[in-house]
């Protein structure tokens, strides 16, 4: 479970504080012989207090506004005390101490914990020579400075919490990518295994029952099913139960069949899938080619499947065309083109009249 402060609340709770300061400093002005420098730092207090507190997209404060906040921190000490006196007992006069702590305290919870160390630490030194070692207790400037370290301390354990909650959330991500990738690892072999003793058990069977002395016939089928096999791995998504009979169908009837899946398909639907592989279980079962060689079109095409089937023939090896040459060997100078087939990867949508 997480829980969280909402931002305004914060916000709201340091405006209070800061709005605390002023009306002692207010109540406080009958002390001073001339006000004015006092209202001035009052004035400049709410200036730099809503300047800090004013929401922005940045947690870390600006630069330029940390030193203008320090730079307050330094000339209000300076002027307030010019109107007092150290040795009388000044009271509420000295708003500026709590002020200046609240402050910095707000810089330091911005990220800029340097310039809050800079602002108490000019207070402390400053009370120290105006009021002497005795007076500081009584300025209040230790407060000031104890809330500044405790803000610079949970600032400084926020910021390393957050950093080890994203590299604990990246380390999980990792470790769940890792994960589905040894599921999909051990499913797909697992798939394999299944498919594969699906197509060879029967025939291993046979050579246990007959002690591996096959027929001819029986050897034939073994070299069927050790192309079948092979089909599971370079065929991939080429391949459904459709496909595989006619693809069998095609072996037995003594043509070489080539599949090579290139991952042209990977990003199609199982609705494309289904309409190409209907579309090339219908062409093997209609053709009586001696060679035939099916492969994905890779590259984003708008084929995604090319089938072609070679036979003996008396034409020339022009009749192959271009396309066709890259998939015929040497030796197949003599063969025509007896089937040609290029599957889009979708069938456009015919507009209703």
């Amino acid at each position: 479970m997480r829980v969280s402060v909402p931002r305004w609340l914060i916000v709201l709770l340091a405006a209070v504080f800061s709005g605390y300061h002023l009306v002692l400093a207010a109540v406080s002005l009958d002390r001073f012989d001339d006000p004015w420098p006092v209202v001035a730092c009052m004035v400049v207090y709410v200036v730099v207090t809503v300047m800090v507190l004013w929401p922005s997209g940045r947690a870390r404060m600006p630069v330029w506004l940390a030193a203008f906040a320090l730079a307050v921190s330094v000339v209000m000490p300076l002027l307030v005390t010019s109107q007092l006196d150290p040795s009388q007992k000044n009271g509420y006069a000295t708003w500026y101490v709590a002020a200046i702590g609240t402050l910095m305290v707000i810089v330091a919870t911005r990220r800029r914990q340097g310039f809050a160390w800079l602002g108490v630490g000019f207070m402390a030194v400053h009370g120290v020579t105006w009021g002497g070692l005795g007076a500081v207790a009584d300025l209040g400037v230790v407060g000031s400075v104890s809330w500044v370290a405790f803000a610079h301390a949970m600032t400084a354990t926020l910021t390393r919490a957050g950093r080890e909650t994203r590299e604990f959330i990246l380390a999980e991500h990792e470790a769940a990518d890792w994960q589905a990738a040894q599921e999909a690892h051990v499913n797909e072999r697992q798939y394999r295994l299944l498919q594969t003793s699906r197509t060879a058990r029967p025939m291993l069977q046979e050579i246990v029952a007959q002690g591996g002395d096959l027929t001819p016939e029986q050897r034939q089928e073994c070299l069927h099913l050790e192309g079948a096999i092979r089909d599971e791995i370079r065929g991939r998504r080429l391949l459904d139960d459709d496909v595989r009979r006619e693809v069998m169908a095609a072996r037995r009837r003594g043509a070489v069949v080539s599949l090579l899946d290139e991952g042209g398909i990977d990003d199609l639907d199982a609705r494309e899938l289904r309409r190409i592989h209907q579309a090339l279980a219908e062409a093997l079962h209609g053709s009586s080619a001696d060679r035939i060689i099916i492969r994905t079109a890779s590259g984003g095409g708008d084929d995604a499947v090319t089938v072609v089937g070679l036979g003996s023939a008396d034409l020339s090896s022009s009749a192959l065309g271009r396309g066709v040459a890259a998939e015929a060997d040497e030796d197949d100078d003599g063969d025509e083109v007896q089937l040609w087939l290029q599957i889009p990867r979708s069938v456009p949508e015919q507009a209703t009249p």
